[in-house]
């Protein structure tokens, strides 16, 4: 793990950016295609802004997310109307998404069909995380209903994941998949997300702390 801590959130989010936008351009000029995989939530969405404008080709990017709640799109928990709103537009507009929801009423019904999809655009060339204050990334959070399998060298692509501590089903990347990205980045902020990942780093059982399990060659990058 590497961890680099910054001085304030703002440059923070311009230096995570420009670094991601580096390494898809980098990939680009000597590859056909390059696989990027985002988190949802608000905390990353100042670096999207800037990811946004970065001067690529778009047309070359493939964005997913790394985990989605089972709700409609037009919903406000909705990962993807997030990402909709803040990184599928200027200039990567022109990247091609690739969605982890469909319109049935769990995901195990669209599995099949979105895992299909995902497997056509692996292996990740960029993965970014975010972390919670329960250790989780992506949809592994701790002791979750699926997370054992999540977990498996062996997992598909992807799985759904059901936990008391959230109100929807949700369908997440499994760890096999995360760990396998060309490059891995962790978006922390604050003092409780960092004894967050000290606490994590202690603990050292993926089905307690499940973000132990993307670390090993991640970068963290936090701020106050």
């Amino acid at each position: 793990m590497n961890f680099v801590e910054y001085p304030d959130r703002d440059l923070m989010m311009i230096d995570l950016a420009n670094k991601i936008a580096g390494e898809l351009n980098s990939h680009v000029q000597r590859h056909e295609a390059a696989t990027l995989a985002v988190p949802g939530g608000t905390t990353p969405g100042p670096a999207f802004d800037a990811l946004s404008a970065a001067t690529l080709d778009w047309s070359s990017v493939r964005i997913l997310l790394t985990d989605e709640r089972w709700v409609p799109v037009e919903d406000a928990r909705s990962n993807t109307r997030l990402l909709r709103q803040r990184l599928l537009v200027d200039r990567a507009a022109a990247a091609t998404y690739v969605p982890l929801y469909a319109d049935t009423p769990e995901p195990e019904d669209a599995l099949e069909h979105l895992t299909a999809q995902v497997q056509g655009v692996l292996p990740l060339t960029v993965l970014l995380l975010g972390m919670g204050d329960d250790m989780h990334v992506a949809s592994l959070f701790p002791f979750a209903e699926g997370l054992e399998a999540a977990l498996a060298d062996d997992a598909p692509p992807l799985l759904p994941v059901r936990s008391a501590d959230v109100p929807e089903a949700r369908i997440t990347l499994t760890a096999p998949v995360m760990k396998q990205a060309m490059s891995t980045h962790i978006l922390i902020t604050g003092p409780k997300k960092r004894e967050a990942l000290e606490r994590a780093r202690r603990e050292g059982d993926p089905v307690k702390a499940p973000v132990i399990s993307v670390l090993g060659e991640a970068t963290v990058h936090w701020a106050e």
